[in-house]
């Protein structure tokens, strides 16, 4: 067995990770509009759904997930973060989404098991 198809089975696959955060993103928030009463109810299920769509996977990792909801009216947004594992199996990935009216940014951390 060669190295990349190992990485490929139990290594934190960031176009895999992206493409079930931008799947959950589009089935929680689709084309709605920003509304601020709805925004607890979006982040709960984006981070919820991401969580059990990343363990059906079937990969050795403990999981964090962060979203953050902002409404589009030229705000500035500045964020930052920094880890300390093992850079060949850990691995982290951000997707942002947005629509007309808001961005959603989710951030997804894999710590190998």
């Amino acid at each position: 067995m060669d190295d990349a198809t190992t990485t490929e089975e139990t290594g934190f696959v960031v176009d895999d990770i992206t493409t079930v955060v931008k799947e959950v993103v589009e089935t929680t928030m689709g084309n709605s509009t920003y509304q601020q009463s709805r925004v607890n109810q979006w982040t709960s299920s984006v981070v919820e759904s991401s969580l059990s769509q990343l363990t059906k996977l079937g990969k050795s990792f403990k999981y964090i997930v962060t979203c953050i909801i902002l409404q589009k009216n030229g705000a500035g947004l500045h964020t930052a973060s920094s880890c300390f594992w093992d850079n060949s199996t850990d691995g982290s990935c951000t997707v942002r989404w947005e629509n007309k009216t808001m961005y959603c940014i989710v951030s997804v951390y894999g710590l190998a098991v």
